[in-house]
């Protein structure tokens, strides 16, 4: 089916690539305009440890700097050498190798998931054992929804369950907001406010140099907040706009709901058991990103033995190799996004703190700016400057890519954790997601509902400004409270 409301945002707003090629130019004319600089570093104690962190007083500038060249045989930072320096830059536990790898494993098992119709078929039946009790389903959807978009990344996926649950709306007297609102806003709320999402948190806490999965109370209690208010929501305005001559009776709804068989609940249970597992291992054995992402491809293999022998969506060894290649080959362009941007790291000069580069003076620059400011305000200006970043980085590992290198060492140069930086990252990276014409994702679901995104940005702005209220409000109680 072609969504023509998609192309609104592609021809009014460059491609994701395009604009860190225009980054990367940006990078290069400024090599010629600011001198590079490094830091010293200095013992601080963190969490009850001595590390070592940046010296806000240290900073020196280089001498006989030229700006840098088109072209280097010599591993000196270039223009064009940035796209392959990049990709290959950093190692397996947090370089852009490292990152790259993790999408597409994660996104390769995710894609032996789906392929089943195990969470398929569980949402359908939920939609359809829901359909005669209105509000109760729109609280069911909205939360197993915000689930998906925690636990791994739901965003692209909720088109398809947008046209699904039209005709189940129109039958309870609702309109397709009310199928968006469930279905993409729900997927939203939970990507932003995740505990573990690997294609967010993730990324930004590895790049970070954060514990994987630490802060995980903070976030839990953001994730329950958010839903709950995203659900009053919902259910304020379905019942507000419900049409009952609309409805149409119980035996216009289907009488019995798709059956689960022994395999789809093995598949669901294999879900399960393995966020257990990761959040154990994370926690208990320090797990970080080569194990986590095996974990997934764990996860792939147990649905594809269980696809196989159940023959869940008539799946067989060559299908489930196929779902895996698919669901990897539809990651590769965040994986690619995540190497691009190192490669803009890579032409600032490195990100070595005590070694010249440009990203050490920006950071200099930064924490001037922001050093005269209270630790919660300075946190609060991050949060804004991820918000407004993202109307052109929709993606969140993307932004991660680009954003943390900057912000985790500005963090500690203006007093502020590096868990708040993440923080900041990931509310708003996912939050502005909900109004941004350059959300492929967004313009897709209100393409398959029929929606104006004029009239969908009027319908959301009330609810956009409480969220984005109680983002400032969580950004800010994080950094007074020093939360790492």
């Amino acid at each position: 089916m072609s969504i023509d409301t998609n192309s609104i945002g592609e021809r009014r707003m460059p491609d994701t690539y395009l604009v860190i090629a225009g980054v990367a130019l940006f990078v290069f004319l400024l090599s010629y305009l600011l001198t590079p600089g490094s830091f010293s570093m200095t013992d601080s104690l963190r969490d009850g440890n001595r590390v070592e962190v940046i010296d806000p007083d240290s900073f020196r500038y280089a001498e006989g700097s030229s700006g840098a060249p088109l072209f280097s045989s010599n591993g000196e930072a270039a223009l064009f050498n940035a796209v392959y320096e990049g990709l290959t830059s950093g190692d397996r536990m947090g370089g852009a190798v490292g990152i790259m790898a993790f999408i597409m494993l994660v996104g390769g098992a995710f894609g032996v998931v789906l392929k089943t119709g195990a969470v398929n078929l569980a949402l359908e039946r939920l939609i359809v054992g829901g359909a005669r009790q209105g509000p109760l389903l729109l609280v069911g959807l909205f939360t197993a929804f915000s689930l998906g978009g925690a636990i791994f990344g739901m965003s692209e996926e909720t088109i398809p369950f947008v046209l699904m649950l039209l005709p189940v709306m129109h039958r309870l007297g609702y309109d397709g907001i009310s199928a968006v609102l469930v279905c993409y806003v729900a997927t939203q709320i939970g990507f932003a406010t995740s505990w573990m999402n690997p294609f967010s948190v993730a990324i930004a806490q590895g790049i970070a140099d954060v514990p994987l999965m630490s802060g995980m109370p903070l976030r839990l209690g953001l994730w329950t907040t958010f839903t709950l208010v995203g659900i009053g929501f919902t259910l304020r305005y379905a019942a507000r706009i419900r049409d009952p001559e609309a409805a149409v009776g119980n035996h216009d709804v289907p009488a019995d709901a798709p059956r689960l068989s022994a395999g789809d609940w093995l598949v669901l249970f294999s879900i399960a058991a393995t966020v257990a597992w990761i959040v154990w291992g994370v926690v208990v054995q320090s797990y970080y990103l080569p194990e986590i992402a095996t974990q997934f491809v764990v996860l792939g293999i147990v649905a594809g033995i269980v696809g196989c022998l159940f023959r869940l969506n008539g799946m067989d060894a060559n299908s489930a190799m196929a779902a895996f290649r698919s669901g990897a080959a539809d990651l590769l362009p965040a994986a690619l996004v995540v190497g691009f941007a190192r490669g803009i790291v890579f032409l600032m000069g490195g990100d070595d703190p005590t070694a010249p580069s440009l990203l050490n003076t920006l950071l200099h620059h930064g924490s001037e700016a922001l050093g005269g400011l209270p630790e919660w305000l300075a946190a609060w200006s991050m949060y804004l400057g991820q918000s407004v970043f993202n109307f052109f980085v929709t993606s969140g590992s993307g932004q991660a890519a680009l954003t943390m290198p900057l912000m985790a060492p500005l963090a500690d140069l203006i007093g502020v954790t590096r868990q708040v930086s993440v923080l900041a990252f990931q509310l708003g990276d996912g939050l502005t997601n909900l109004l941004v014409p350059t959300s492929a994702a967004l313009m897709g679901c209100l393409g398959a509902a029929r929606i104006e995104w004029l009239h969908w940005v009027r319908v959301m702005l009330p609810f956009f400004g409480v969220l984005v209220l109680l983002a400032s409000g969580f950004v800010i109680a994080a950094s007074l409270s020093g939360y790492s």
